[in-house]
């Protein structure tokens, strides 16, 4: 007879529970107490080479050997981790976030807390001081527990103050990894976002992120989901396009953005014993309504846009439940003829049904210049000044 089998203690599911409960938030505050420690020392650091290079002399390149001298010292001491280019980003990171805390300079609030003013010490008090931010007290320039000094020195690389304030407000609201920030900017989700509002609405990106209270602010042109890994070719199908989709859709649904759930793909529809297939489903939890995508591998022609408006009909009238608003439908295409989109849709469908370019690489500040002046161009309104920004990489 083989040993006898443990008799399961009642109550003993329940408390194994709420032990790893326990186990898992003390991991992640010791996670983030180290996280905000190393911020805080590191934006200290900057500080004090700030003020040594106010009070030592002017003369040229003293503050490039003031630095190279401190890294020296510090690898000699502390090993690797303290390069002048590091030293160069902490720098920037205390010039870029000297703002004041709501209860006051961040040095004195780190001070309040801890009197003899030790690193470790210091930075185990900001991180008290900065979780007792309330959330609606909390703007960016003002450091967050949240974020990773790979956080942090992701973002110094945005020079556009505007910009980073978003992908700062976005990285938080969003749970966003350094790796999916970095993702994000590359891909110049801001720029995407922002190329087609006014003064207004940039200011509303800079200051409170991306905000979705019209089918309109979900959906971006172009949508890049240069992630799949596929080449640019006349002999990509859709199939392949849509395994790919589903087979990186975490990274896919980061690229669509908040309040998007997989519901289904190749969902059959049957009307008279003819078959008809909707690539993929969603629904939006924000817009509380279902969002049908038809992914295209060739131009988009007005009889793809008759195909996604029966789609949208059929969900309207037999899967949309109460409390469920209009269903809204998304073409992914590599291209569209614009006029083509407008005379076929009108007004009224076209708050319903959206286009989308996408692309299998990641854009260039120049492509979407190009992109946003074309579009202009058809509104007959004046386009943007060039920027000069960086290139494709090949």
């Amino acid at each position: 007879m083989g040993p006898k089998a443990k008799e399961a203690v009642p109550g003993a599911s329940r408390l194994y529970d709420r032990v790893r409960e326990i186990l898992e938030s003390a991991r992640a505050s010791v996670a983030r107490s180290v996280n905000t420690t190393q911020v805080v020392a590191n934006w200290l650091i900057g500080r004090e080479i700030v003020e040594e290079e106010q009070r030592g002399s002017r003369r040229a390149g003293y503050g490039q050997q003031l630095v190279v001298q401190l890294a020296e010292k510090l690898t000699t001491e502390y090993g690797a981790g303290w390069s002048a280019q590091n030293l160069f980003y902490m720098k920037q990171f205390y010039l870029s976030y000297s703002r004041l805390l709501p209860q006051g300079d961040i040095l004195h609030a780190v001070r309040g807390e801890f009197p003899d003013a030790s690193i470790v010490h210091a930075a185990r008090g900001q991180s008290n001081a900065v979780r007792s931010i309330s959330p609606d007290a909390w703007q960016p320039g003002v450091l967050h527990p949240h974020l990773s000094w790979t956080h942090y020195r992701t973002l110094l690389r945005v020079s556009r103050s505007e910009a980073r304030a978003f992908y700062e407000i976005e990285a938080i609201h969003n749970a966003w990894s350094a790796r999916n920030l970095e993702r994000q900017i590359n891909s110049l989700l801001f720029e995407r976002l922002a190329k087609s509002r006014d003064k207004k609405g940039l200011l509303r990106l800079a200051t409170r992120g991306q905000e979705v209270m019209q089918p309109i602010d979900v959906f971006k042109d172009p949508t890049v989901i240069e992630f799949l890994g596929l080449p640019e070719s006349p002999r990509l199908v859709e199939s392949k396009l849509e395994q790919a989709l589903i087979n990186n859709l975490q990274t896919f649904l980061l690229e669509l953005g908040k309040g998007f759930a997989l519901v289904s793909r190749q969902e059959r529809i049957t009307l008279d014993g003819d078959h008809f297939y909707i690539d993929l489903v969603f629904y939006h939890t924000i817009l509380k309504c279902y969002v049908l995508v038809d992914l295209k591998v060739g131009k988009l022609t007005h009889a793809d846009l008759g195909q996604i408006q029966f789609y949208v009909n059929y969900y309207d009238r037999e899967r949309r439940t109460e409390g469920d608003n209009p269903t809204l439908g998304l073409i992914l295409c590599p291209d569209k003829n614009d006029a083509v989109v407008k005379y076929t849709l009108g007004e009224q469908l076209a708050r319903k049904i959206f286009t989308s370019r996408y692309q299998l690489y990641l854009p260039t500040e120049e492509e979407l210049e190009q992109e946003l002046r074309r579009e202009l161009r058809q509104l007959a309104l004046p386009g943007p000044e060039p920027t000069g920004k960086r290139t494709r990489k090949p």
